[in-house]
């Protein structure tokens, strides 16, 4: 497969993304972490500072997520173009649809809590199933999330690093597809299995495209300004 040379810009672009996603990545693991350890029954949320602090890197990294698909189609092969441009627009439904709802959760829901009957408000806003903002969470990211995964994941192909991703992108992508399956009987713990598709393999997935993006050929400078 022929894959696209980049420009300094592009490279320079692609490899900062990826890493930065890595590391917001390993951040919320931690934060994540820290957040459940805190808790004196299982059944309670994630109280402040630490949910607060996961719903800023989720805003922080949706953004960079759809940057990332644009260095991926970018980088595509002609063939994979199709592939890479579908990823590229699933991961633009999941990013609005996350970050709108993070947002709303973060500075729309604690003034609407004083004034708003409790029932009522844990419908609409908690992260308890059912709810408005879970469901939608849940699309996000066991679907389109997902979707943008695997649609991706066919475009890398050849040495051991492309492989790597490949491989990494369908297990994140399969594990956070096989999250809806909680919603077949309103199990959030067979839901939680897409939890580790997105937030625990898709950091390696970034780790890996980091050493892809640098290994990519680069257009010199005298090509670059006849193609101008």
């Amino acid at each position: 497969m022929l894959y696209k040379a980049l420009t300094d810009l592009e490279r320079r672009i692609g490899t900062t993304t990826a890493a930065a996603l890595f590391f917001l990545g390993i951040i919320y693991i931690v934060v994540t972490t820290i957040g459940l350890l805190s808790l004196k029954s299982q059944l309670d949320p994630i109280s402040d500072p630490w949910f607060s602090l996961m719903e800023i890197i989720i805003l922080a990294m949706a953004p960079l997520m759809v940057v990332l698909m644009v260095e991926i189609h970018i980088y595509a092969p002609q063939e994979s173009k199709v592939l890479s441009l579908t990823a590229l627009v699933f991961m633009g439904i999941m990013a609005c649809i996350t970050c709108s709802l993070h947002f709303l959760v973060l500075f729309v829901s604690r003034p609407i809590a004083s004034i708003t009957d409790v029932q009522l408000f844990s419908y609409i806003f908690s992260f308890k199933w059912p709810s408005v903002i879970y469901a939608l969470d849940i699309l996000a990211w066991d679907l389109f999330f997902a979707l943008s995964m695997l649609f991706a994941a066919p475009v890398f192909k050849g040495d051991r690093v492309k492989s790597a991703v490949r491989v990494l992108m369908i297990i994140s992508g399969l594990l956070s597809l096989a999250g809806l399956l909680g919603l077949v009987n309103g199990n959030m713990l067979i839901r939680d299995i897409g939890i580790v598709g997105y937030a625990v393999v898709f950091p390696f997935v970034n780790l890996m495209l980091v050493g892809v993006f640098n290994q990519a050929k680069t257009l010199s400078k005298d090509s670059t300004q006849r193609a101008a």
